[in-house]
């Protein structure tokens, strides 16, 4: 995720990292490269070839599909926004879990230590599961090792982490650490966790639909090279600049709601996990008594992990 602090307008102007532009200079190129095609070639090789064309069909063009790049991107960083909302329900019960263990548990501490350790295992398996990593390799560090050693077997990897925590504190309530009502507390976090689970696999398995997206990325296309012909007869020399500027919109528009669309992922606009993995590490970490705990995540160059 992009982190910055206030910029200049210059800098605004300018900035290249943590942009779509990397990703789309080549459409823009080629529409440039179109339009001074459209604009150089008439009065060069064939005058009068090429009628002059209307802006009026463009500028209908354009607005309607504006209107409809607009609704999907709005539905993407709706997507977005809910998966960031899902990460920070998590760590809120995460911190919930962390205060009431211990709480609940103030002469066990070995079972403290493995039932918070496991919700770390959890957060960490779940970070991996969602951008197609090794869960196993996240979760193993944070639980024991006959539960690590079986986690390959299992195909809700996450979900094995959870059943751990519900069978433990069962356990606890069986030979009388707690009380049924204490049991129902906890639980209620452990369902909150699943549901945070179920939410976040359903955004990154159901995207938007392909047809419409791909009706849209064909149209860009089409309007993008069809637009340096209308706009050769009425500004001339300026409408390879115009193209180019008309492309960056239209496909950074595109780009910047295909990364929003899986906001799970490695790129700069996606959601830092590995940031809030660690934040819910180290909360782990203090409520189990541990006294060296690893420091927070920081962006490099504006780019938080």
């Amino acid at each position: 995720m992009i982190v910055k602090k206030q910029m200049s307008v210059l800098a605004m102007l300018f900035a290249l990292r943590g942009t779509v532009l990397p990703r789309i200079w080549p459409q823009i190129a080629l529409v440039s490269l179109v339009s001074l095609a459209a604009t150089a070639a008439p009065p060069l090789l064939w005058p009068g070839a090429l009628p002059e064309i209307s802006l009026a069909p463009f500028s209908l063009f354009g607005l309607v599909l504006s209107i409809f790049l607009g609704f999907r991107n709005n539905a993407c960083y709706d997507r977005w926004w809910e998966a960031r909302k899902q990460w920070g329900l998590l760590i809120a019960q995460t911190r919930d879990l962390a205060r009431e263990i211990p709480a609940f548990l103030p002469n066990d501490p070995a079972r403290q230590k493995r039932l918070l350790r496991r919700v770390a295992g959890f957060a960490a398996c779940l970070a991996a599961r969602l951008r197609d990593q090794d869960e196993c390799a996240a979760a193993a560090p944070w639980l024991p090792v006959d539960e690590a050693a079986a986690l390959p077997a299992r195909r809700n990897q996450p979900g094995a982490a959870l059943a751990a925590i519900t069978r433990e504190l069962a356990e606890a309530e069986r030979t009388g650490a707690f009380g049924e009502h204490t049991l129902q507390s906890l639980e209620a976090h452990v369902q909150q966790l699943n549901a945070v689970q179920s939410a976040c696999e359903r955004i990154r398995s159901m995207s938007m639909p392909f047809s419409y997206s791909l009706l849209l990325h064909r149209t860009i296309w089409i309007f993008c090279l069809l637009a340096p012909f209308g706009l050769v007869g009425a500004c001339g020399w300026l409408a390879p600049v115009i193209s180019a500027s008309l492309a960056y919109a239209f496909f950074g528009l595109d780009a910047l709601g295909d990364e929003l669309e899986q906001p799970f992922g490695l790129m700069p606009n996606h959601l830092p996990l590995d940031a809030m993995v660690r934040v819910i590490e180290i909360e782990i970490l203090q409520a189990a008594g541990e006294t060296h705990l690893p420091e927070l995540l920081t962006p490099d160059h504006d780019i938080l992990t």
